[in-house]
């Protein structure tokens, strides 16, 4: 028996799932059992930390496939207003994740940030399988005409040798020395003036004054520059989020989370 309403444990061929979880696994067509119990305790996890609900879209790349990446695990109604993703250019899509080309590839999410964001709360997550050095934007947008914006870069040279640098709705830059672009990147303003910048389960805050919303979708894979993609990324996720601002216990639950499900998949880094 299949329940429908989310929330409710529901079974498949004797095997109890999370109502999303499964709602998820039949869009995508998820059959493999290693990849559905990964996806069902990346939802019961998320849920259990209290952090599902602050989610706007989660994109566990799962699968293998452009078809199975597209969808968002918190809504995988094959549709716009759902947040399912767009690819372009050229992606190799496998089972450790999506990995585009660098060069023409990105994936539009259809999350505009200034009708579907939140002012001083954001978040912005990326797991990162490939270490490279490069102005590489691995998500996020920008407006160069009101100079503010939301985008991440896990390893540049800017504006120091070797840092995970980003900002949140202004144009200021904030960032961290970092040397490995490979794992948990995330971008968080939880207030008017505190960001946060994450890479796995350490944390690092700034004091760092909100701007305001672009009326810009996110992208992946690219930062959107006003409707086109640049700074392409080579380096493959295998895990994006976008959603609401998370407290530093959440933050770190949420990596726990996250790692507990790349190791399920055997991709972990």
């Amino acid at each position: 028996m299949i329940l429908a309403n989310h929330g409710i444990i529901s079974s498949s061929r004797g095997v109890l799932y999370d109502a999303d979880a499964l709602a998820f696994m039949t869009a995508a067509s998820i059959t493999d059992n290693t990849q559905k119990t990964a996806i069902n305790t990346l939802v019961t996890d998320l849920k259990s930390y209290n952090i599902w609900t602050k989610m706007k879209a989660i994109y566990p790349f799962v699968g293998g496939t452009a078809t199975t990446h597209k969808f968002n695990l918190k809504d995988p109604r094959d549709l716009d207003v759902a947040y399912r993703l767009e690819f372009f250019g050229g992606w190799t899509h496998s089972s450790t994740g999506s990995l585009p080309n660098g060069t023409t590839a990105y994936a539009d999410t259809k999350i505009n940030e200034n009708t579907v964001m939140t002012l001083n709360s954001q978040h912005l997550s990326y797991y990162s399988r490939t270490d490279i050095l490069g102005a590489y934007a691995d998500m996020g947008l920008w407006d160069s005409t009101l100079l503010i914006g939301s985008q991440m870069l896990s390893r540049v040279v800017y504006p120091s040798s070797d840092s995970f640098t980003g900002y949140v709705q202004d144009g200021s830059n904030t960032y961290v020395a970092n040397t490995d672009s490979r794992g948990l990147f995330v971008m968080n303003r939880i207030s008017s003036s505190v960001l946060k910048l994450q890479k796995n389960s350490t944390i690092s805050s700034f004091t760092s004054n909100v701007g305001a919303k672009s009326n810009l979708n996110f992208f992946i894979g690219a930062r959107n520059l006003i409707g086109a993609a640049s700074l392409y990324t080579p380096r493959e996720s295998s895990f994006a989020s976008i959603g609401d601002g998370l407290s530093d216990t959440e933050a770190s639950n949420f990596y726990t989370a996250v790692q507990a499900y790349q190791t399920t998949l055997n991709r972990q880094v």
